[in-house]
C-alpha cells in the first residue's frame, strides 16, 4: 500500500474524528456556559478554546473572549485550522485523494457531510440554532463511520482508517481530562499548596462527590464524551472524581476511554504487521501504552497523579502518530 495512501486515509478519518470531538466540545461549553453569569461566561469559552488547542491563534486573531467570536472561531473561521469547516474540508480532500481505495458508500457520504455542513456553515450561528447545527455535525459524521463500518473490507485501508480515528479520539479524551484537570478537585482542598496526587490521592477525596457548579461541569464534560449515561450505569449515586478517572481513562468497554481507544490502535497496528510480515516501531509504542493502561488501577494512578498521567499520555500519543507516519513513509 502506497504510503500517501495510507497517509489520505488516516488523516480522513483524523479530521472526521476531530470535527466530531470539536462540535461534542462546544455543545459542553454551551451547556456549562448556560449556567455562568454575563461575567463569567466567556471565563468558559477561554476553557473550550484551551481544550481545543485553538487559544493562542484566537487571541492573535480577536482578543479578549467573548463566546460569540469563540464560536464562531471554532466553527466557521477558514483561517482557523482547527474549525469544523476548515477540518471538514481537510476531511473531503483526503477523501478525494484516495477516493480509488474507498468504497463509493464512504466516499459519497463524506462529500453529502461537507456539503450539509458547508451549507449550514454559510452564515453565523445563531445561539437558538447552535444544538441542531451542532446535532447534524455529529450525524453526518456518524453516516460516514457507519459507512466505513458497513461497507469497506477489513483491509489496510481499514486500518488506517481506525488509526486516524483511535489516535484523535484518544488525545480529545486526554486533553479535556488535561484542560478540566482542576475541576476533578473536590471543593475545600488547597490545590495551591498540594499537588494532585496529594489532592486526589486521599480516598475520602476520591470518593466525595462534587459541588453543585463542578458536578454540572462534569456532567456535560461526561455528555461531550457520550458517557453520561454510561457512567450514571456503571457508577451509581453522585460523580465522584474515582468514577470520572475510570470511565475516562481505564475502562476499556467505554469506546472513548483512553483504554479503548490505545487497545483498538493496537489491534489495528497489529492486523498491519500480519500483512506486512514484520514489525514496527510504532506497533511497539502503542502496546507498550496498551500495556500500560490495562495494568493500572485507581490507587496506583492517583499515588503517580493523574495529572502527570494524563500529561504524559499527550506526548506518548503524539510520537505514536509520528512514529505511524515515519514507519508507513507518509510524505511529510
Amino acid at each position: 500500500m502506497l504510503g500517501t495512501t495510507a497517509q489520505g486515509v488516516f488523516w480522513m478519518f483524523r479530521y472526521l474524528e476531530r470535527s466530531e470531538n470539536m462540535a461534542r466540545l462546544i455543545e459542553a461549553g454551551h451547556r456549562i456556559a448556560m449556567t455562568r453569569t454575563s461575567t463569567t461566561r466567556n471565563d468558559e469559552w477561554a476553557s473550550v478554546l484551551a481544550t481545543a488547542g485553538s487559544f493562542k491563534a484566537y487571541s492573535r486573531a480577536h482578543g479578549p473572549v467573548e463566546d460569540t467570536l469563540a464560536v464562531d472561531y471554532l466553527l466557521r473561521d477558514i483561517n482557523n485550522r482547527s474549525s469544523v469547516l476548515s477540518m471538514m474540508g481537510s476531511a473531503r480532500h483526503n477523501a478525494r485523494i484516495v477516493r480509488t481505495a474507498l468504497t463509493r458508500e464512504v466516499w459519497e457520504a463524506t462529500n453529502e457531510a461537507w456539503l450539509a455542513i458547508n451549507a449550514a456553515l454559510a452564515s453565523p450561528v445563531t445561539d437558538r440554532d447552535l444544538p441542531d447545527l451542532l446535532e447534524l455535525i455529529r450525524t453526518q459524521s456518524a453516516l460516514v463511520q457507519g459507512m466505513l463500518h458497513g461497507t469497506m473490507v477489513r483491509n489496510e485501508v481499514y486500518d488506517f482508517a481506525r488509526l486516524g480515528t483511535f489516535i484523535e479520539r484518544a488525545d480529545n479524551t486526554a486533553r479535556i481530562l488535561d484542560v478540566k484537570y482542576w475541576v476533578l478537585v473536590p471543593s475545600g482542598n488547597d490545590v495551591e499548596s498540594r499537588d494532585d496526587a496529594e489532592v486526589l490521592g486521599a480516598a475520602p477525596a476520591r470518593a466525595r462527590g462534587f459541588d453543585d457548579d463542578q458536578a454540572i461541569q462534569w456532567e456535560s464534560i461526561l455528555r461531550s464524551v457520550s458517557a453520561l449515561g454510561p457512567y450514571r450505569r456503571v457508577h451509581p449515586g453522585p460523580i465522584t472524581p474515582a468514577g470520572i478517572v475510570e470511565m475516562l481513562i481505564l475502562n476499556r468497554r467505554m469506546p472513548r476511554s483512553l483504554a479503548f481507544s490505545f487497545a483498538k490502535v493496537t489491534d489495528n497496528l497489529s492486523y498491519l504487521v500480519e500483512s506486512h510480515g514484520q514489525s514496527q516501531p510504532s506497533h511497539k509504542l502503542a502496546t507498550e501504552l496498551s500495556e500500560s493502561l490495562e495494568g493500572r488501577n485507581l490507587e496506583s494512578l492517583f499515588d503517580e497523579g493523574v495529572h502527570d498521567f494524563v500529561a504524559g499520555v499527550i506526548t506518548s500519543t503524539a510520537e505514536l502518530a509520528g512514529q505511524i507516519e515515519t514507519d508507513f513513509r507518509f510524505q511529510r
